[in-house]
């Protein structure tokens, strides 16, 4: 009942004082029809406030929203289904659900005739222009009678995640070097001499299938495995993008760094529709949930479009270079370059010594900044260091300088091209 009484609305506490008002105004003018107006004007608040009181409210939520992975600028829609199994009387929801404020305005609802066995499904969409993981709730909801006189509060704790992907653009295929990988063990060979059983077999990596260990010999030398004219031909590819702060200009979805991260998206979901096993690899490091993987495009998809959906700047002044190891050299390498300086040569021309084609997209950060002219950016360090390189400004489509990376790389006789076997 106290709980009822702290719900009295604003239109409760003005029918209340009425009701008081006039019981004391009959006492004093000597009118009892006035004094039983007052109290009946008294109990009308204070009886509803005993029934919200008692009534007890079973509420189910079941939340889901579609899809939970969407691209930035794009629509999701998120569906509620609400249950009543409490035995009380009808009544009315107030339903507010928390969100974001870069999903939109918070959602309101009023729903009536909340009985026994009351079922009601409802949905709002949201959408956002900056990528990112978000919570979708708690939802909290509003107990009101018919006459608006009392308001109880109740809330649900269980919140839905949404994560929001860099924008993708189409790229067109053009011709790619170096798609296979450069020590070369996904392709079948013909020994001359020597056991079958030990020039077949190479050490286990991650993301290989297990059912391709051959135990014998993994029982022999101590480690694992895998029968290597067995595995399939798969092209792989690493992507590198340059998140370090020092190397991005401005600020928000305007900044040089979300224009690193669209285009790291759009470059690893084109490959993976071209069979591509690609990997991610930032300032910090390989995430090694976004390893080499034999698995589906789709599949390869999602989780790279997630790590680039949370991927922030890091405050390091050089990058990582512990991801390079015998195991990486050869393959396709793409990066994605903000402002660089002499002191990544080194770990460029390392790069490019351990792949068989290094291309990049090199950023005219000074143009994101504002009020700087368009520059070739970091293209010529790259190009010195053995990397094909082309400038992308603000202006400049993605597409086009895809392009242009594909024809630099067939003036060198450098491509090659890309299948599946």
């Amino acid at each position: 009942m106290r709980e009822a009484l702290r719900g009295l609305t604003v239109r409760g506490r003005a029918f209340l004082a009425a009701g008081v008002t006039a019981i004391v105004c009959a006492i004093v003018l000597g009118q009892p029809a006035l004094s039983r107006v007052g109290v009946l004007v008294v109990l009308l608040p204070l009886a509803t406030a005993a029934l919200l009181g008692r009534a007890r409210y079973r509420l189910a939520l079941v939340r889901t929203t579609s899809p939970q992975l969407v691209a930035a600028g794009q629509p999701a829609r998120v569906n509620l289904s609400l249950t009543n199994e409490g035995r009380t009387p009808s009544g009315v929801l107030l339903l507010e659900d928390h969100v974001p404020y870069v999903l939109g305005t918070r959602p309101r609802f009023v729903l009536d005739g909340v009985g026994h066995g009351w079922h009601r499904q409802v949905s709002y969409q949201v959408r956002s222009d900056v990528r990112g993981r978000f919570e979708i709730g708690p939802m909290t909801v509003r107990v009101s009678d018919a006459f608006g006189l009392v308001e109880l509060g109740r809330a649900f704790r269980t919140t839905v995640p949404l994560t929001v992907t860099p924008r993708i653009s189409p790229l067109p295929a053009i011709p790619l070097g170096g798609g296979w990988t450069g020590s070369g063990d996904n392709r079948p060979r013909a020994f001359a001499f020597g056991s079958a059983e030990d020039v077949t077999v190479r050490e286990y990596r991650q993301g290989d299938d297990l059912r391709r260990v051959h135990w014998r010999s993994s029982a022999r030398t101590g480690d694992l495995m895998v029968r290597r004219e067995e595995q399939p031909w798969q092209s792989r590819a690493t992507l590198l993008i340059d998140n370090r702060l020092l190397s991005h200009r401005g600020q928000g979805i305007a900044s040089s760094l979300e224009a690193a991260v669209s285009v790291t998206a759009s470059v690893a979901v084109h490959l993976s529709q071209r069979g591509f096993a690609v990997r991610l690899v930032s300032a910090g490091g390989e995430d090694q949930a976004n390893a080499w993987h034999l698995r589906d495009s789709t599949l390869n998809t999602g989780p790279l479009l997630e790590a680039l959906a949370v991927l922030q700047t890091d405050n390091r002044s050089r990058m990582d270079s512990t991801w390079m190891g015998e195991a990486s050299q050869g393959g396709l390498t793409i990066a994605v370059f903000g402002a660089l300086d002499q002191h990544d040569v080194p770990l460029l021309r390392r790069v490019a010594h351990h792949t068989t084609s290094a291309m990049a997209f090199a950023l005219d950060v000074d143009a994101w900044a504002g009020g700087g002219r368009a520059s070739s950016g970091s293209a010529p360090v790259l190009t010195s260091a053995g990397w094909r390189a082309v400038t992308l400004g603000p202006q400049d489509r993605m597409d086009s300088a895809w392009e242009e990376l594909g024809r630099m790389g067939s003036a060198r006789g450098l491509s090659v091209p890309v299948g599946q076997g």
